[in-house]
């Protein structure tokens, strides 16, 4: 079975520079993704989260590794009390006045493949939510 990365790509009605404060702003980024108690775009910034399913948080436990404004956001992303490690990956590239954004997940067959939670099917609807819908919404809303 080949370990293939999960990757979603989604082109919204908005600048590159709105879609990189909406990944990068943590007053931003509660609207749309996690609310965050901090968040820095830069290299070797830690930051942790709680979110999960079926009433289990899961506590998120992060490490940016790359930060290139308007144009890619990487970070490391496993998990308290359990192993594996994975890396989220957030590219832009503009397309005139729209932005194309290709997220990446990649190491998910890291974590145990035993629990529903992290099973790249799960992964899979999140990451549509996230980047199909409220990304999206958030990015091409007025204002």
């Amino acid at each position: 079975m080949k370990n293939q990365p999960f990757e979603i790509e989604r082109t919204y009605n908005a600048a590159v520079e709105k879609v990189w404060r909406a990944i990068t702003d943590k007053n931003e980024m509660k609207q749309w993704y996690f609310d965050l108690e901090e968040f820095n775009p830069e290299k070797g910034f830690e930051f942790t989260f709680d979110a999960g399913d079926k009433n289990i948080l899961y506590t998120h436990i992060c490490k940016v590794i790359e930060a290139l404004p308007d144009q890619k956001l990487s970070y490391s992303w496993r998990y308290r009390d359990y192993p594996g490690d994975s890396v989220v990956t957030f590219e832009l590239f503009p397309e005139g006045e729209k932005t194309r954004l290709k997220l990446t997940h990649e190491g998910l067959e890291t974590f145990p493949q035993d629990n529903p939670s992290f099973a790249k099917e799960s992964f899979a609807g999140g990451w549509n939510e996230i980047i199909g819908k409220s990304l999206k919404g958030y990015v091409e809303k007025a204002g």
